[in-house]
């Protein structure tokens, strides 16, 4: 077993690729911890006295995203929710009871809602009355919709000043590559660190992990002694979506070409800095006609409220369940 390049007192456990590094588990993590420590200070994503909402899911990423968040910031200022999404097989009561388990252990306070409460009805349900209505809607638009308004929703009823989600750079990338082969330069735009929020409804959003490999996030969670969800969402394989097969053309690219994941994150990073472009205008969002929360320019109502009059034929407004929560 080789030593550690870094400290060589210990067996190595790790190989970067991207570094040509073998790292023993000691200084893996501070490794991982540092790169993130270096991203939230290169975008200012986290002030002194800031209180962050971390969105929990369960998966690996946000059990990491949790552990390193309570070692650089104070835990009594961070909270944590998981939205439950009311997917059969997906949502489990032992996956809840982990999280719980492992916010508590740092200190940190946790709030669990689901979709249903929120909105009238779980994901499965939209799907189901979504089929039966002849639409052809993905499961992730009523998922991911429904997610970011709820997180949103909460930090802000809650007194959150941030809200800290767990995309790591695989993430990152997929998304730039899908929003290039769409020609959207719009979103390419609203997915680097300094974009402007668009409205002062919104809660800023971080995203701590985006400079490290999903594999490491696994490996962090392993050797940690996490127990993440480890069921895949089934929509996944009923519904392939144009995320997997970019996914699969980066991965193949990545594994001949190592770090080139990395050096796609900094030049998208440098390219779409909103504080480069001087002569580029912040689109000015609207207001919703019924919940009253921004929608995208040229829309009388958000997508939100969309989804779920064309699968629930109302709209259910989340703003006061939330004052509940535990």
């Amino acid at each position: 077993m080789p030593r550690c390049d870094i400290c060589s007192a210990r067996d190595a456990v790790v190989y970067q690729a991207h570094t040509g590094l073998r790292l023993c588990k000691v200084c893996f993590f501070s490794n991982v911890v540092a790169r993130v420590s270096k991203e939230i200070f290169r975008y200012g994503m986290i002030k002194h006295g800031d209180r962050i909402l971390i969105g929990i899911s369960g998966g690996k990423d946000s059990f990491v995203l949790l552990d390193i968040l309570s070692q650089i910031h104070d835990p009594s200022r961070l909270g944590g929710v998981t939205i439950v999404e009311g997917i059969e097989g997906y949502n489990r009561a032992e996956h809840i009871a982990e999280i719980k388990r492992t916010a508590m252990e740092r200190g940190v306070e946790l709030h669990v809602v689901s979709i249903k409460e929120l909105w009238g009805a779980s994901v499965d349900e939209m799907v189901r009355m979504s089929i039966e209505k002849g639409q052809r809607i993905s499961p992730c638009t009523y998922c991911g919709i429904h997610r970011r308004k709820s997180l949103n929703l909460m930090a802000r009823e809650l007194g959150y000043s941030k809200v800290a989600t767990a995309h790591n750079l695989d993430d990152e990338v997929q998304t730039i590559v899908i929003n290039i082969l769409r020609g959207d330069i719009a979103r390419l735009y609203m997915n680097h660190p300094l974009r402007p929020k668009g409205s002062g409804l919104f809660i800023d959003k971080i995203k701590p992990l985006r400079k490290i490999y999903e594999w490491e996030t696994a490996k962090y969670a392993y050797l940690a002694g996490f127990k993440p969800q480890d069921v895949e969402c089934p929509y996944l394989e009923l519904f392939p979506s144009l995320r997997a097969r970019v996914r699969d053309m980066i991965y193949r690219i990545e594994a001949s070409k190592p770090g080139s994941m990395l050096r796609l994150l900094e030049w998208f990073d440098n390219t779409f800095n909103p504080s480069k472009q001087n002569n580029r205008e912040t689109p000015k969002l609207g207001l919703c006609s019924i919940c009253g929360e921004p929608t995208s320019p040229n829309r009388s109502i958000c997508k939100s409220c969309e989804l779920q009059i064309r699968s629930l034929g109302e709209v259910k407004i989340a703003k006061n369940v939330l004052k509940t929560q535990p």
